[in-house]
């Protein structure tokens, strides 16, 4: 469904809000740099957890074995943990990166003002995009 003309001015206004509150911030999601890092990682991950798989199942059929114990088996778990390790850490170190940088970008404007207090207690950018929001809509009507 198409937004209405209504809608896409206050998604312009809230848009323009953001790159002057937070031009950095703004700028890394527009890119689009988190997305291609993370499919990569994915893609990266998936590989590892393919070859992992391979050879948890080549372990067993292999006759190289450490006493009873097929140690290629062993090898293709932890190569199979690595991926799945790889895959959190990868995502979670990349937004949170840009979680610190959009948090500590607005606050250092902020902090002349002495407004950093404020905008912790009232819920941070989002809460601040919440009110503007409000404001403007009860202006219009």
């Amino acid at each position: 469904m198409p937004l209405s003309e209504h809608e896409q001015r206050m998604l312009e206004q809230i848009e323009s809000a953001l790159y002057a509150e937070d031009p950095k911030f703004a700028s890394t999601v527009r890119g689009g740099r988190l997305r291609s890092a993370t499919g990569r990682r994915r893609l990266q991950s998936a590989a590892l957890f393919v070859l992992g798989l391979f050879l948890l199942v080549a372990g067993i059929a292999a006759p190289i074995k450490l006493g009873d114990f097929p140690i290629i088996s062993l090898i293709g778990f932890i190569v199979m943990f690595g991926a799945g390790v790889l895959l959190l850490s990868g995502g979670r170190g990349m937004t949170s990166q840009g979680g610190r940088g959009s948090e500590g970008s607005p606050a250092a404007g902020a902090n002349p003002g002495g407004g950093r207090g404020r905008q912790k207690k009232s819920g941070g950018f989002s809460s601040r995009m919440e009110d503007r929001f409000r404001r403007r809509f009860e202006q219009d009507n």
